[in-house]
């Protein structure tokens, strides 16, 4: 199988020469649709979040054993796991992208997430299966977590490796729109139904229905990414390989990585779990204590 180097991949870095063609300003090198089936796939990897944070009070009841405080820490807990696997995600889904591509990696990514969410909403009640009802949420979050751990990097990627250099960050901007996008409507989407339905049926069934809106909009990021051609960089770059023939380089351990980078990866992780301690404290926990 041939390898393609790629900024997510794990590998020893190779350096590609000169028979890859810089893109520089070109306007035909950034199709709208990609920009699109890989903002779209990420709202709906985030609109999964956000359902599941601003429904965490009916779930908590749901799922877990007596609407106490203790079953709202356990829904809480349940929340952090899928972050807790992203890493791994990453780990898989990174060079499998350098192998198999771009398109493919990120439509199975949407298409995993939007499944587990689907079946989270069709998880039965505590009540009817006792433990196997939290043990099931547990699962799922962590397909979630490793879903959406393949999910961010791989369509950072995908949009730069289409974007000219002069608008890269411009284009890169869309996923972060995307991701708060997603998780608001998600949220929003939560408030409605309980407006709509009210307390007494959000907890017997109404918390169910956002989960199964899911579905759709995942085949419609499935759909849009299938129907991508891969980045330019990636087919020049598989071209090249296949004309030299080459054979894959040697792998670097992943633990000579770690320690090779250890600095800058603890840095960056010490101000990623700042940020989005403060951010889920917000978004996630508040809405739960406010109800409560």
């Amino acid at each position: 199988m041939r390898y393609v180097p790629s900024w997510t991949s794990v590998s020893a870095p190779s350096v590609p020469d000169d028979t890859v063609s810089h893109r520089g300003d070109e306007p035909h090198s950034l199709p709208r649709v990609a920009i699109a089936a890989a903002a779209l796939g990420n709202a709906t990897e985030w609109f999964d979040y956000g359902i599941y944070a601003y429904g965490l009070a009916y779930i908590s009841a749901a799922l877990f054993p007596g609407n106490t405080a203790s079953a709202t820490l356990f829904a809480l807990g349940t929340f952090a796991i899928s972050f807790l696997i992203r890493p791994l995600g990453g780990l898989f889904w990174g060079p499998l992208g350098d192998r198999l591509g771009r398109k493919r990696v990120l439509a199975l990514t949407v298409l995993t997430m939007s499944g587990a969410t689907l079946l989270v909403g069709l998880l039965p009640t505590y009540a009817t299966a006792g433990w196997l009802a939290p043990a099931a949420l547990i699962l799922l979050r962590m397909v979630q977590g490793f879903s959406t751990g393949g999910e961010y990097g791989g369509a950072a990627t995908f949009i730069a490796e289409y974007a000219p250099d002069s608008r890269r960050g411009l284009c890169g901007s869309f996923l972060e729109f995307a991701t708060l996008a997603g998780f608001s409507l998600g949220a929003l989407l939560m408030l409605g139904f309980a407006l709509l339905l009210g307390d007494t049926a959000m907890h017997a069934w109404g918390w169910r229905l956002p989960f199964l809106v899911a579905a759709p909009l995942g085949l419609v990021g499935f759909y849009l990414r299938s129907r991508l051609e891969e980045t330019p960089v990636f087919r020049e770059l598989e071209e090249q390989a296949h004309r030299r023939e080459q054979a894959a380089p040697a792998a670097m351990p992943i633990g000579r990585l770690l320690v090779r980078y250890a600095t800058p990866l603890l840095l960056l992780g010490g101000l990623v779990v700042a940020l989005n301690v403060v951010n889920y404290v917000l978004l996630a926990y508040m809405p739960t204590y406010m109800h409560k």
